[in-house]
């Protein structure tokens, strides 16, 4: 029996999936992740019976509903569905398609529009985290209209502000899982740091590299990948995540020095490839181990207070505004907000092959 569902279709940031309401969706989990690997058709490497794109960045998911955490006003699962692979992965958050959940939320009444902006506070589940998202709302009505540009989608857009209040440790449960700003790795010097998102981190010049590399050339260039591979699986038990084999973090991150003291170059891995531009979390989790003291990505002189950090990645940058309190070892992010866009690409109704079930689908939808 084919399951008709509700949806959206967003780009969100330099990344593209469908949106879902909670309600929309199968209750039972394992039902939910075989509707979303049938939506997305991630069985196939290029996913023509489903909305993917062959790419990590075009086979995510957002899962929006009303929160029940206080002072939050919804809560966003984000799912990682597998490219070529029946897989779901719901450890991460992603950033990118955060930015498409304030105006999703707005849009479904979620929650009430503002004159002018709104923000909406969103719990994400995968990190148990809080980001404040602000969304232009002229007249009361979402606009994607604006001209705001980010680097890696053409074009202008409304602003979307991304304020990140409490992300650092929130997978882990510290900033530095291992108690160490640095670790040794197979011989490496590394920073295990969860900001955002888990991530190990490796000097560019510690694997022979000068870090400013296309991803096109660091994805076939000789052993690269496997050994960043090994380093994310040791890097992993080491930050308390367990076997990581069949998870996508922590993320592999290749940093080496910025074009001027405000900044540092960043090659960001999915983990099997390297991004061809750069992951929001990611860019909070460089930017607050360029911002502390300690770590591979310092900057050459730690400052307290409010600053930019600019992420240079593939196709541009992104700016990220840190504040740091307290000195050397003892300093800390606390804050840390940066701009994205989207734009809503269509919304109707999805199809779901009954053959996409392993069980008959018994389970009623959620009201």
């Amino acid at each position: 029996m084919e399951l008709t569902l509700p949806c959206v279709l967003m780009r969100a940031g330099t990344s593209r999936g469908p949106f879902f309401r909670r309600e929309w969706l199968p209750q039972e989990e394992r039902a939910r992740d075989e509707a979303l690997i049938a939506a997305i058709g991630s069985s196939d490497l290029v996913p023509v019976d489903g909305l993917g794109g062959g790419s990590s960045l075009t086979s995510k998911v957002a899962i929006v509903s009303r929160s029940a955490m206080p002072g939050c006003d919804v809560d966003y699962l984000f799912a990682q569905v597998g490219v070529g692979q029946k897989s779901v992965d719901t450890r991460p958050n992603c950033g990118n398609m955060l930015s498409g959940v304030g105006p999703f939320a707005i849009e479904q009444g979620l929650v009430e529009a503002g004159d002018g902006e709104t923000t909406v506070r969103v719990f994400n589940v995968n990190t148990r985290s809080r980001i404040d998202v602000t969304v232009q709302t002229p007249d009361r009505r979402v606009t994607y209209a604006g001209n705001a540009g980010i680097d890696g989608v053409a074009g202008k857009a409304a602003p979307i502000r991304l304020s990140f209040l409490d992300a650092w440790g929130a997978v882990t449960g510290s900033v530095f899982p291992t108690g160490r700003r640095i670790d040794k790795v197979q011989g490496l010097e590394v920073t295990c740091i969860d900001a955002a998102m888990p991530m190990v981190m490796l000097r560019a010049r510690d694997l022979g590299l000068c870090g400013r590399e296309a991803p096109a050339e660091l994805d076939i260039r000789p052993g690269l990948l496997q050994r960043l591979e090994t380093i994310r699986r040791e890097a992993g038990l080491k930050m308390g995540l367990g076997d990581v084999s069949n998870s996508v973090i922590p993320k592999p991150v290749i940093v080496s020095d910025g074009d001027n003291v405000s900044s540092i170059t960043s090659r960001y891995f999915t983990p099997g490839r390297c991004h061809t531009s750069h992951a929001v979390t990611g860019a909070i989790g460089v930017a607050t181990a360029f911002a502390l003291p300690g770590t591979v990505a310092s900057a050459a002189t730690y400052r307290e207070g409010l600053q930019r950090v600019a992420v240079l990645h593939p196709q541009g940058r992104i700016e990220v505004e840190t504040e740091t309190q307290g000195a050397q070892e003892d300093a800390r992010v606390c804050r840390a907000a940066l701009i994205r866009t989207a734009r809503k690409i269509f919304e109707g109704e999805l199809h779901i092959p009954g053959d996409a079930f392993s069980h008959p689908l018994s389970t009623k939808l959620s009201s």
